[in-house]
């Protein structure tokens, strides 16, 4: 009986020291995420990319987001529903990270429907339709059209545009500041340059509490 009561306190003390070993660990790379994006700011936030929401809200989220990522899916209405929730206080800016296989040419006809005033029509119907474009985690981007060609957008016009150089520019930025940035998955979420401590959507929402209780 001695032995096994010295067994389990072993034990015992055996996952405690996990557990906070893995705590610590957890924290420190946290810290040295919210360090990183600190002192990338620039690449963090960039004034020309897409967003939601008052431009002056106290509240800034900043997404890097693949729209062939399923769980950018199911987050995205959360989170337009936590900005509802919370009118003129969040702002929500999204930055692209093509990692899925053919996603990259996806999101080139998605910033190209930018200039035909349609990005956010574009980006709900890819996402409400993401399982007819998407096989096995792979994007075939040859799929989409028929499924944009409900909003009215110039289809002629938005390959023309999808195919300019300077679509390809913002692309290839942002996957650079996503290695700037040390994001290797989609979503990532920063709320006023903090990235989460864990991920999950509970996580977030509490960074953005924090954040809104920090504002006038």
């Amino acid at each position: 009986m001695k032995q096994r009561n010295i067994f389990i306190a072993a034990a015992a003390l055996l996952i405690l020291a996990f557990s906070g070993g893995a705590f610590l660990y957890q924290k420190q790379q946290t810290e040295a995420a919210a360090q990183l994006a600190q002192q990338n700011m620039a690449a963090l936030v960039r004034a020309d990319a897409p967003s939601f929401g008052d431009a002056n809200a106290p509240v800034h989220i900043v997404e890097f987001f693949d729209p062939a990522c399923g769980t950018c899916r199911e987050f995205y209405p959360m989170v337009k529903a936590l900005m509802a929730e919370h009118p003129g206080k969040i702002r929500l800016s999204l930055r692209y990270a093509p990692f899925h296989p053919g996603s990259d040419a996806v999101v080139k006809f998605l910033e190209a429907s930018r200039k035909q005033g349609k990005f956010e029509a574009t980006l709900e119907t890819l996402f409400a339709r993401q399982d007819v474009w998407v096989q096995n985690h792979t994007a075939y981007p040859q799929l989409i059209r028929p499924l944009l060609a409900p909003l009215g957008l110039d289809l002629v016009q938005l390959q023309n545009d999808a195919s300019a150089p300077e679509v390809a520019r913002v692309i290839e930025r942002d996957l650079l500041d996503a290695k700037a940035l040390n994001v290797t998955m989609t979503p990532e979420y920063f709320v006023n340059g903090k990235p989460l401590p864990q991920f999950g959507f509970a996580e977030l929402k509490q960074l953005v509490d924090d954040a809104l209780a920090n504002t006038p």
